[in-house]
């Protein structure tokens, strides 16, 4: 959780709100078929749902209120995947920072999967 202090008191951004505002950005990435999830069961990669997404997301936060995001993508077959992940660290990074006005330290986008 990131806390911020100002003249009208304290702000705490939770691990959900950088959860989801980080898998709607991601999905609405061109190419990115939806988060993914690997399932401890059975070891397969799951499609997640749009209410579940957050699944697919990891945060680390730092001690200078700034944070890592983690991703876990499917995406569609035959896409550039490294133009693909460029776009979305760089829209994950802006989306965040705009939303919330914590500096994202690093995005990293793992492929797990890709769909027809």
């Amino acid at each position: 959780m990131v806390q911020f202090n100002s003249e009208a008191g304290n702000i705490s951004v939770s691990s959900a709100v950088f959860s989801n505002i980080t898998g709607l950005a991601a999905t609405n990435c061109f190419g990115v078929k939806g988060m993914a999830y690997r399932s401890m069961t059975d070891g397969l990669v799951h499609l997640l749902r749009r209410e579940a997404m957050s699944k697919g997301v990891s945060i680390t936060y730092h001690d200078d209120n700034s944070i890592s995001i983690e991703l876990h993508i499917i995406v569609e077959n035959g896409v550039n995947l490294p133009a693909v992940c460029r776009s979305i660290m760089n829209e994950v990074t802006y989306v965040v920072t705009r939303n919330t006005g914590v500096t994202v330290r690093a995005v990293d986008v793992y492929v797990d999967s890709t769909t027809l």
